[in-house]
């Protein structure tokens, strides 16, 4: 089976993460690049809501709830202990790229965004990443991009692409 590349965007809190990768995804997708998106959440996070069938189904004992339509599945699966960023990725087949948002600490190369009302400070060293996004300006020998320039990203990212696969 083909490994798929994996790249992390990473940054403090209101840093504009979400906000860059709406943006970026929306590129890559015009670009013709089909991917999965990882979302670290810290704290738990409920997508079943209370009453409907799947949220009755895991209350009376399920330990995995599938819901399926003809545009979509969502699989709810009971966990003792939380998964790691590989056992997650090897979950998802049939991308070309799998990004990730948040998993500052993996060993996966990085995209950090810094904005300046949120942080001044580098939560990476430059060999952990492949490029920055700020409105700062970064002079450490890595690729630097205007927190706004999704273009210019996901250019990056397809090169990264490239040579992962080249």
């Amino acid at each position: 089976m083909k490994k798929i590349p994996v790249i992390s965007f990473v940054g403090k809190s209101d840093s504009g993460k979400t906000t860059l990768l709406e943006k970026v995804i929306r590129e890559l997708k015009n670009r013709g690049i089909k991917l999965a998106i990882i979302k670290h959440d810290a704290h738990q996070f409920e997508i079943d809501h209370p009453g409907k069938d799947t949220w009755r189904h895991a209350q009376a004992g399920a330990d995995i709830v599938a819901i399926s339509s003809p545009g979509k599945v969502a699989i709810i699966e009971k966990r003792e202990r939380e998964l790691s960023l590989d056992e997650v990725i090897s979950r998802i087949s049939g991308v070309d790229i799998i990004i990730t948002e948040g998993y500052k600490r993996e060993n996966k190369p990085k995209i950090e965004v810094i904005r300046s009302a949120a942080h001044r400070e580098l939560l990476c060293r430059p060999e952990e990443l492949l490029a920055i996004a700020s409105d700062l300006t970064w002079d450490m020998g890595v690729p630097c991009y205007h927190i706004d320039d999704a273009s210019g990203i996901a250019s990056e990212i397809e090169r990264y692409l490239h040579s992962f696969a080249g």
